[in-house]
């Protein structure tokens, strides 16, 4: 989040507070984590990191035999956040080597932008449909990428952790509007690449696990 220095702040500035409300027809709430403390779960990490997981397998053919994981994401619904995205998919790209972020049709999920008292979060309903929502004025309260490299982690499978350091990227809104750290540390690599370990063989070991 380059504390909108990506071109943002003029855009969102304009916006009114009634645009873009976030549509919350297509994808119920059953499963929600946002960037400051609410009181969700692990588990609802763990259900938005398995719906990717099975829009990804889904998919199989069309990457047989692939190590890396590539995990597409649409921005069509979230066009002011663009470069943002764009920015938090080069971070996330850059610091892990089992899974990477593609900018794609037939996602696997998508980001939306809007007015929500709720702030940013990351929302599935646990079956292969999931979304990254950018609020508005959250946005320009804290840095814009850290919020989206944030959210983003969720559909890697990493959980909040508001107690934690500015130097850990799931400690979202923790440590204050300060904070501007949009990379994740050496624990949250490591994590992510472990659970995206031994690409799509790993990916359904890990659905099945999760089943039982």
């Amino acid at each position: 989040m380059a504390t909108l220095g990506l071109g943002l702040a003029s855009t969102l500035s304009a916006v009114p507070a009634s645009a873009a409300a976030p549509d919350s027809g297509t994808v119920s709430h059953t499963a929600k984590s946002g960037y400051v403390a609410s009181g969700e779960s692990r588990g609802d990490t763990d259900a938005f990191l398995q719906a990717v997981i099975k829009s990804v397998l889904a998919k199989r053919g069309v990457v047989p035999g692939t190590q890396a994981v590539t995990v597409t994401y649409s921005t069509s619904r979230a066009p002011s956040f663009k470069s943002v995205i764009a920015r938090s998919t080069q971070i996330w790209n850059s610091s892990v080597s089992n899974v990477k972020l593609q900018e794609g049709s037939n996602a696997d999920f998508e980001y939306r932008e809007g007015n929500d008292p709720a702030g940013s979060y990351a929302s599935t309903d646990g079956h292969g449909s999931g979304y990254i929502f950018l609020d508005y004025a959250q946005n320009q309260q804290y840095d814009s990428t850290r919020v989206t490299a944030h959210e983003t982690g969720h559909v890697l499978g990493l959980p909040d952790h508001y107690s934690g350091p500015c130097s850990e990227l799931m400690s979202g809104g923790g440590p204050g509007t300060s904070c501007k750290n949009s990379q994740p540390n050496a624990a949250e690599i490591s994590r992510v690449n472990q659970l995206w370990a031994n690409g799509l063989a790993g990916l359904a070991k890990t659905l099945e696990v999760s089943a039982r």
